[in-house]
């Protein structure tokens, strides 16, 4: 299975941006999938995540109200919209891929993950 994220880049604060994780798996509609980022210096941390159905959503509380995560079944595709960017979005984008159904903040719970894709905010 590979997942690859994509849509970084450089954004003054209030910017906005959209990432976009692509996998390969044929049954990317049976299970649950993340966001998660890694700043410089930080241990990796919890960013979304969203049920197989698209119906259950999970946010971090730091980035609740500005970063909106979806998915096409469809497509084999999900999304992480970012607005309202901070330079403490700064980070390391991973999307994964869940080992249910179900959206989980824990990483244990996701079984394949993507290189990253990079966030850069600053003016």
């Amino acid at each position: 299975v590979q997942l690859q994220a994509s849509g970084g880049g450089s954004v003054q604060p209030g910017g906005s941006l959209r990432l976009s994780c692509a996998t390969s798996r044929r049954t990317f509609s049976n299970n649950g999938m993340g966001w998660f980022r890694q700043a410089p210096g930080k241990e990796r941390e919890f960013v979304a995540a969203i049920s197989w159905t698209g119906r259950s959503t999970h946010y971090a509380e730091s980035v609740k109200g500005r970063f909106t995560i979806s998915r096409d079944n469809a497509k084999n595709r999900m999304y992480l919209e970012l607005n309202s960017l901070r330079p403490e979005d700064t980070a390391v984008y991973y999307c994964a891929q869940g080992r249910s159904a179900y959206s989980s903040s824990n990483s244990v719970d996701y079984q394949y993950w993507g290189p990253g894709t990079l966030v850069t905010v600053s003016s």
